[in-house]
């Protein structure tokens, strides 16, 4: 299976477990992966052949800048069913989603989780979200 890779896709959100993050916000960083078959895209040169991942990059920024969660695990989840719905030629999807600056004391590194998902993702529930704010 081909794959299209789109590296620092940023974003202000305000998901996190700590009231501050909730409050102030942070940045967020995404990586993603699309697997998908580009075969008709390189015979064709038409971009109606293949995914056209301006949509993702947009649901990407939609998602972490007004749905806030409690967990980064459960925010990589959701971009990745928000990718998926994108496109129906998406078999499945790589999110690597960072903290760029985590707001924890003498830590000065990035906090990342790393989650790949397939079509059948999109059949599980959504958590409740926090209230924007």
């Amino acid at each position: 299976m081909d794959t299209i890779q789109l590296h620092d896709i940023r974003a202000y959100g305000y998901s996190g477990a700590l009231p501050e993050e909730n409050v102030l916000g942070q940045w967020f960083r995404v990586d993603l992966t699309l697997w998908l078959d580009l075969a008709p895209a390189g015979a064709t040169d038409d971009l109606s052949a293949t995914c056209d991942y301006r949509n993702a990059i947009a649901a990407i920024h939609a998602l972490i800048a007004k749905t806030p969660f409690k967990l980064i695990e459960t925010l990589a989840s959701e971009i990745a069913k928000a990718v998926l719905r994108t496109d129906d030629r998406l078999h499945q999807v790589r999110v690597k989603l960072t903290k760029v600056a985590p707001p924890i004391p003498e830590f000065t590194g990035q906090i990342s989780v790393e989650i790949t998902r397939d079509r059948s993702h999109l059949q599980q529930p959504t958590p409740r979200s926090l209230p924007c704010p």
